[in-house]
């Protein structure tokens, strides 16, 4: 089954972009040169034709290939609103967490994990635990795959409960210094900061003096006329 598929990705390799790729990702891993767009088509059309299970069989050994491009379709094959059952994509997702190595296979799985999130905001709990991670990445991955609560232009209690759930992990995140995780809370602030500007002020002036100055200036992109 995974040749089939790995197939018609390696038919759009390019050797050259594969070498510009490995130098700008940095990650040691096989680059094959194929496009995002490539990789959209391709695992649009592969999640029309195979069922749940047959996509998380073939999701699970993309993923396991170690190759860029592979690792990507896998994420892509599973990034979809509604997928009925997904439990097992749900499990598979988090499998790949200790992989987690670069920002751009990174995100792509997060993608996938927000669908997932959306659908049953109950996984949140298992989501809090890995904010304990030693991992650097999966600390990461609690706030990126949480992007959508900070989307909500109008969110019912409960939504605003879980913002305020996952602002108390960024919160907690603040001291650690690494540059992807200061990132990872910038981004999530910048992006409620366009619906919610007011939880975000509140946590710049409580939080911001802590931040590095690059984070805590993206996190106010949106804000420079309403912060103290």
């Amino acid at each position: 089954m995974l040749n089939t598929y790995l197939d018609q990705i390696k038919a759009h390799a390019d050797a050259e972009r594969a070498e510009q790729m490995a130098a700008y990702h940095k990650a040691d891993r096989p680059y094959l040169g194929v496009g995002n767009p490539v990789l959209n088509d391709l695992t649009k059309a592969w999640r029309q034709e195979l069922d749940v299970p047959a996509r998380v069989e073939l999701a699970n050994a993309l993923w396991q290939t170690n190759i860029h491009e592979g690792r990507l379709a896998a994420a892509k094959l599973l990034t979809q609103a509604r997928i009925r059952p997904d439990e097992a994509v749900w499990e598979l997702l988090q499998s790949w967490l200790p992989d987690f190595d670069a920002w751009a296979v990174a995100d792509h799985a997060c993608m996938a994990m927000q669908k997932r999130l959306s659908a049953d905001p109950s996984r949140l709990d298992q989501v809090e635990g890995w904010t304990q991670s030693e991992h650097m990445w999966t600390r990461r991955a609690a706030l990126v795959a949480t992007l959508p609560w900070t989307k909500q232009n109008h969110p019912k209690p409960d939504d605003l409960a879980r913002r305020d759930r996952i602002l108390g992990w960024a919160a907690g995140y603040v001291p650690d210094r690494d540059w992807f995780i200061q990132k990872a809370i910038a981004w999530w602030l910048r992006e409620l900061s366009k619906h919610d500007p007011d939880r975000v002020i509140t946590f710049l002036n409580n939080h911001g003096g802590a931040m590095k100055p690059f984070a805590r200036r993206e996190a106010g992109k949106f804000l420079k006329d309403q912060l103290e």
